[in-house]
């Protein structure tokens, strides 16, 4: 996880660009560092470093030895950097495990093609700069587990930040996007640093195997031999997220999703030889949220040191301000459950030495996990709404845990989101992956039945969604929060919402408390 900035074409002072570079500082602690891109007349980029793999030579941007005018940004991890640089046979001039971070360098360096993105095993957000060819370069991973956000107008400004908050007080106009999962986009630079603006292109879409996946030949001949190819690359997607040279922490709600990934991840660490336990983090209202219960039993089995953290509805108060700038949206859905998420981060970061955090998200949108999903009416409407929400996770919950983890200096990494894993699970038979008997997550369930991974009785646990599982006495914690804020919501301020607010007009208190809270941030 780390902070990319850059601004082309904008006639705004120095002292306007640093102040929105630094806007992303938290995403990087470690180093930071800002430059004037040689040739290029009004163009500036910036880094912010969490240090993850590699010395001092990880700094950024990256400069190729053979090709000294391509300056590289990258936020993200490269599975496959070995493959990678072997096809490309790069050396760089800082090669202090660069390799393994970043090698997305080669889609420029060799004929520019949209397959040379699908190359890359992992999750990224790159910004390529030619100042011999005098054109820019942006691409996004396939499920947007990397933020990227774009803007570019008429008057040939192109702005590129990890988050919005970077780039929404530059003085261009032209609103500003997500830049879209599994696309790239060029756009050449003029002599006087204005760029010519350009749209995205799709590089791979998410139901197609990409081009790194082309030998991947497993069998599909009987259910068994499916679940155990389910088996092998779930733990290989595990395995591969390991890659870093800080400790990793498991987030652990005691469902499926967490549980399986946390007890991957210290059998994978017992393996490699890492002395220390395994460290997993749980949150509720009290010591007897459904959730804490249930991670509880779930962290004696796998063996892991535990960490239980509790908060009262006023601490939850408190951070909802902070949560709402983080994920820099009013959207009620998307702030109940961050607001748990980011106080557990926020323990993590201050309390351990944990940076990378194992994640479960993603596993419902692949495996049909919520439970809209048992009232489709066949197998293929299942397959087309997993499919609606795959392409829509980097809005939701991908943004989620990456806003939360990032404020904190922390990095995720989600294992159900893999290449290779996602590729040969959404290409089995549509009824394979359907709930059965009222059961969501039915076939990822039984895949991993019998293994003594996780307990039984957590394999089999219905969903419940986390705003639910950190609750207390009965209530969730988003029906304290709406309690608390019925009464602090004025019934006038309510009444003049629409008067107030015609756009996206807020329906509940809870609704206008958030939005008022995003007006003035933003």
């Amino acid at each position: 996880m780390c902070g990319i900035w850059a601004l082309f074409g904008c006639d705004c002072s120095d002292l306007v660009r640093c102040k929105e570079a630094l806007k992303v500082a938290h995403r990087g602690p470690d180093s930071f560092q800002i430059n004037n891109l040689e040739g290029l007349k009004n163009s500036m980029v910036a880094f912010h470093r969490l240090h993850v793999v590699g010395g001092i030579g990880g700094m950024q941007p990256m400069i190729l030895k053979k090709y000294p005018h391509l300056s590289l940004l990258c936020n993200g991890e490269i599975y496959n950097y070995k493959t990678v640089r072997l096809y490309c046979a790069y050396t760089y001039r800082n090669d202090n495990n660069i390799k393994r971070k970043c090698v997305t360098s080669n889609t420029l360096t060799r004929p520019v093609e949209p397959e040379n993105n699908q190359l890359l095993d992992g999750v990224f957000a790159f910004i390529v700069i030619d100042t011999k060819q005098n054109c820019v370069m942006l691409s996004r991973d396939s499920y947007g587990v990397r933020p990227l956000y774009y803007v570019t107008t008429k008057a040939g400004v192109l702005g590129a930040c990890s988050e919005v908050k970077g780039l929404c007080e530059l003085p261009v106009e032209g609103g500003i996007r997500h830049f879209p999962p599994g696309h790239y986009m060029f756009c050449d630079i003029m002599k006087n640093g204005k760029v010519i603006p350009s749209t995205p292109t799709k590089f791979h879409r998410i139901d197609e195997p990409p081009a790194h996946l082309q030998y991947q030949r497993l069998e599909l001949e009987n259910e068994e031999t499916v679940k155990r190819n389910i088996r092998y690359l779930f733990s290989r997607a595990v395995d591969k997220r390991l890659m870093g040279s800080r400790r990793v922490g498991s987030l652990l709600s005691g469902g499926l999703d967490s549980s399986v990934v946390a007890a991957l991840t210290a059998q994978k660490l017992k393996e490699h030889g890492v002395a220390e336990p395994l460290q997993t983090f749980t949150i509720g209202m009290n010591s007897d949220s459904t959730d804490v219960i249930a991670a509880r039993k779930v962290a004696r089995h796998i063996g892991s040191e535990h960490h239980e953290i509790t908060f009262t509805l006023e601490e939850g108060m408190k951070a909802v301000k902070s949560v709402i700038f983080t994920l820099e949206t009013y959207d009620v859905l998307a702030i109940r459950p961050s607001v748990p998420m980011y106080i557990l981060c926020q323990h993590i970061s201050r309390n351990t030495n944990n940076i990378l955090i194992m994640t479960g998200e993603g596993a419902d949108e692949v495996a049909q996990g919520y439970l809209h999903f048992l009232e489709q009416p066949t197998p293929e409407d299942g397959h087309k709404e997993s499919m609606r929400q795959l392409q829509q996770i980097y809005m939701y919950d991908v943004l989620r845990i990456d806003r939360c983890t990032a404020a904190h200096g922390l990095e995720i990494r989600a294992p159900f989101l893999d290449h290779a894993f996602t590729s040969y699970y959404l290409n089995l038979p549509a009824d394979m992956r359907a709930p059965k008997n009222g059961i969501e997550k039915y076939f990822l369930r039984a895949a991993f039945a019998g293994a003594n991974l996780i307990p039984n009785n957590t394999l089999w646990r219905k969903k419940e969604g986390f705003s639910t599982g950190v609750g207390e006495e009965g209530t969730s914690w988003f029906e304290h929060l709406q309690q608390h804020l019925e009464g602090l919501v004025k019934k006038y301020r309510f009444a003049r919402a629409s008067q107030s607010y015609t756009h996206n007009t807020p329906r509940t208190k809870e609704e206008l408390f958030y939005r008022q809270i995003f007006e003035k941030k933003f």
